[in-house]
């Protein structure tokens, strides 16, 4: 029999923002597909916590999202486990600096690959199972893709081409699944880190003086999946306002 909880596909999800809209849309009922490219550890330990709280919803799958190839068998071994798919998170993502100069082209490959090219494919891939559940999709994006951040030229490039994804999407399979973005601000800082006077420039910037969380993504991931049942092609940002100074 079919499981009448809903079932969301989150890319990435292993660590950071989507580990905790993984636990924020389990807390919320919802069965997951957990995916990791490189992080399965991590994931492993993450579907045993979420496994603890309810038993038998969540499914672990590891792949490379940039091969498109593979990626129909990630929403076959979903739908095979659950019976459906109601959502999918594109949260995966890859993000460095490309200083004008020393740009080269396998980090337009590779970012392009994680941040536009996977998303698309997967949708693509998703649609049908998405169009019967009347489901939806909502794609991790940035406020830099509408306004560039300095020596990131490539990155910021891919994310506005998510963007317009986004959009796309929302008109080519209208009226069955909606397709919306989280444009997150600071949130979480680069693993590589910053300087505390960098972090300190960018806050001055951001009217609510603060960085957010990640928790504050997942309530929108949350919303955009669960309630906003009239709402497509949106952009929603999580940014304390940062958007406006930039």
């Amino acid at each position: 029999m079919t499981p009448s909880r809903p079932v969301a596909l989150i890319t990435g999800s292993a660590r950071r923002v989507g580990a905790t809209v993984a636990r924020r849309l389990h807390a919320e009922g919802f069965d997951l597909v957990l995916h990791c490219r490189h992080s399965r550890d991590a994931l492993d330990a993450l579907a045993a916590e979420l496994e603890q709280r309810r038993p038998s919803s969540t499914l672990v799958v590891q792949g490379e999202l940039a091969q498109e190839e593979n990626l129909p068998a990630m929403i076959d071994a979903a739908t095979g486990r659950f019976g459906r798919l109601d959502g999918l998170v594109n949260n995966a993502s890859a993000f460095y600096p490309t200083p004008v100069g020393k740009i080269n082209a396998r980090q337009w490959d590779e970012l392009f690959a994680a941040n536009a090219r996977a998303p698309l494919f997967l949708s693509q891939a998703a649609a049908p199972a998405l169009r019967h559940s009347q489901g939806c999709i909502v794609n991790i994006a940035d406020i830099y893709a509408e306004r560039p951040l300095a020596g990131h030229t490539v990155y910021c490039m891919a994310k506005a081409a998510l963007l317009m994804l986004t959009r796309s999407l929302a008109l080519e399979l209208a009226p069955d699944i909606r397709v919306n973005a989280v444009a997150p601000g600071a949130i979480l800082w680069p693993e590589s880190g910053k300087a505390v006077k960098e972090q300190q420039a960018v806050l001055d910037r951001v009217p609510m003086r603060r960085t957010g969380s990640a928790e504050d993504v997942a309530a929108a991931v949350l919303w955009l999946m669960r309630d906003a049942r009239y709402t497509t092609g949106e952009v929603v940002r999580i940014d304390g306002g940062r958007s406006l100074s930039i």
